[in-house]
C-alpha cells in the first residue's frame, strides 16, 4: 500500500451497481463546528481567493461512514451515511495547516478523527477503453488540487444538481436521488473531462472508497466504467475539447494488463492520491472485467 492512500472500503468482486447502494442523508452526519469556532475557515477561504480568484464555493456531500451489509439476492447492500458540507469548508479544514491537529482533536473529543473535517465525497473512474486501456489525465497547473499530477477522470457529486437554490437540502433529498447523483456524477465528469458521448459509457460499478491521506483523509468513491470506443477514438474526442478541457493538459493510456504492476513504474510517483486509490481498488475488486458490463449509461439527470 502507499502512505498517501487508505482504503476505507472495497466492494465485492466485480463492484456494486446503483441498485445495491443506499444513502442516508442527515444533519447528524455533518462535520462538528471547530473547537475555536469556524472563523478560521473564512480566513483560509479569503486567502485562497486572493491567490486563485477563479475558485468558487458550492455545497458537497460529506461522507460520515460507509457500511457493507450482507443481504440475500441480489447481493450485499452498501449504506452510505452522508451529511452536507462545502468546498470552502474543505479548504478550511482538510487543507488547513491545522488539519493534523483537527484530526487529533476529533479523536479526543468525539472518538472520530474526521469529526471536524469537511470530508467532501469525491468520485473517480477507472475508465477502460474497448481495446483494454485505462484512461488517465494530466491535471492542469491551474487547478486547486494536485496541479500537474496524473489523475483518473473524476470530480464531485453535486447536491445542487438535485435541489437548486437555497432549499433545506437535508430535508429535500431522498436517499435514492442522492445515490442517483453519485453514480450519474462520475459519468458527467467523464463526459466533461474526456469529452466522450454518454451513450459510449456503461453503467458505473462502484469499486469502493479510498481516503486521501495528503488531504487529511478526504474520501473518494471509485468506479469502473467501460467505454465502447478504442483508445485512439477516445484520444480524438479528448483533443477536440470539452466543457472541462481546461482542467487537464494531456491524456495517457495504460494497458489494463499493466495496471497490477503500475506501482512498480515511474508513473506511480506522478499519480495523485485519488488515482492511486482507484488503481488499488481496480486491482482488488475489478481485476479482469466481467463479461456482462450492464447496459449503456442513461442520462445523468434524475428520472
Amino acid at each position: 500500500m502507499d502512505p498517501e492512500v487508505y482504503l476505507l472500503l472495497h466492494c465485492p468482486p466485480g463492484g456494486l451497481p446503483k441498485e445495491q447502494v443506499r444513502a442516508e442523508l442527515s444533519p447528524a452526519h455533518d462535520r462538528r463546528p471547530l473547537p475555536e469556532g469556524d472563523k478560521a475557515i473564512a480566513a483560509v477561504w479569503q486567502s485562497r481567493l486572493q491567490a486563485q480568484p477563479w475558485l468558487f464555493d458550492a455545497p458537497k456531500f460529506r461522507l460520515h461512514s460507509a457500511i457493507l451489509v450482507p443481504t440475500g439476492s441480489p447481493g450485499p447492500q452498501l449504506l452510505l451515511r452522508l451529511g452536507l458540507t462545502s468546498y470552502r469548508d474543505f479548504l478550511g479544514t482538510n487543507w488547513a495547516s491545522s488539519a493534523a491537529w483537527l484530526r487529533q482533536q476529533g479523536a479526543t473529543d468525539w472518538g472520530d478523527k474526521q469529526a471536524y473535517l469537511a470530508d467532501p465525497l469525491g468520485v473517480g473512474a477507472a475508465l477502460a477503453t474497448a481495446d483494454d486501456f485505462l484512461v488517465f489525465l494530466r491535471r492542469s497547473r491551474q487547478v486547486a488540487e494536485a496541479p500537474g499530477l496524473v489523475d483518473v477522470p473524476g470530480g464531485h457529486p453535486e447536491p445542487q444538481a438535485l435541489c437548486p437554490g437555497d432549499s433545506p437540502l437535508h430535508k429535500d433529498l431522498p436517499g435514492e436521488l442522492v445515490v442517483h447523483e453519485l453514480f450519474s456524477s462520475v459519468l458527467r465528469e467523464i463526459c466533461d473531462e474526456v469529452n466522450l458521448p454518454l451513450l459510449t459509457l456503461s453503467q458505473p460499478l462502484l469499486l469502493g472508497i479510498a481516503r486521501n491521506e495528503t488531504s487529511a483523509g478526504r474520501a473518494s468513491a471509485e468506479f469502473y466504467v467501460q467505454c465502447s470506443l478504442t483508445s485512439e477514438q477516445v484520444r480524438k474526442h479528448y483533443t477536440s475539447g470539452g466543457p472541462e478541457a481546461h482542467e487537464s493538459t494531456g491524456i495517457i493510456f495504460v494497458e489494463t494488463q499493466s495496471i497490477p504492476r503500475l506501482q512498480e513504474t515511474e508513473m506511480w510517483a506522478e499519480l495523485c492520491p485519488s488515482a492511486k486509490g482507484a488503481i488499488f481498488l481496480y486491482n482488488q475488486v475489478q481485476g479482469s472485467p466481467p463479461v456482462a458490463l450492464g447496459s449503456p449509461a442513461q442520462s445523468p439527470q434524475p428520472q
